[in-house]
């Protein structure tokens, strides 16, 4: 069985919270869990699937820990690991970045040969205007809004789960 690891940066804990959710839903230890801001090359070695999480701030700009964080990953090396993105934004006071933190960290990491899980989520259900997080007509990680539309995280989470697990 592979080893999930999951990384989050969250300014205001809602990251977190969410990080903590989809450990749970995957069987992943709370020990397995971790904040971004004290990512590690050893850390990135200990897993073969990363699950990042990041909140979108400002003008669809990443979490702060993650700047840091995101050469971390890149200096560890990712050619042999599977990275699955999700993020949190506000679909109505940010409609037009809506969780382009997911899309920051695609762009970023695209290029290390990691292998995306978990990037094809339909845009349907969700009302924004633009998000860099939409490839090739999907999002390239899961997008939440704990603002606007939390009574569907749950189903949202489930479904995300589930195709990481197929």
């Amino acid at each position: 069985m592979k080893k999930i690891g999951i990384f989050y940066g969250s300014s205001t804990g809602t990251t977190e919270s969410i990080a903590h959710t989809i450990a749970q839903k995957l069987g992943v230890a709370s020990n397995d869990v971790h904040d971004a801001s004290k990512l590690t090359g050893e850390m990135v070695k200990e897993y073969d699937v990363l699950v990042l999480g990041t909140s979108t701030w400002g003008c669809g700009e990443l979490q702060d820990d993650w700047y840091d964080a995101v050469k971390v990953l890149k200096k560890a090396g990712l050619s042999s690991k599977e990275v699955a993105l999700f993020g949190c934004g506000d679909s109505e006071s940010y409609c037009d970045t809506f969780c382009d933190g997911i899309g920051v960290l695609y762009e970023e990491l695209k290029g290390t040969g990691c292998k995306f899980i978990g990037n094809h989520v339909p845009t349907g259900d969700y009302n924004f205007s633009s998000s860099t997080a939409v490839v090739d007509g999907e999002f390239a990680g899961l997008p939440l809004d704990e603002m606007n539309e939390s009574d569907k995280t749950e189903g949202r989470i489930d479904n995300w789960v589930k195709s990481l697990k197929d």
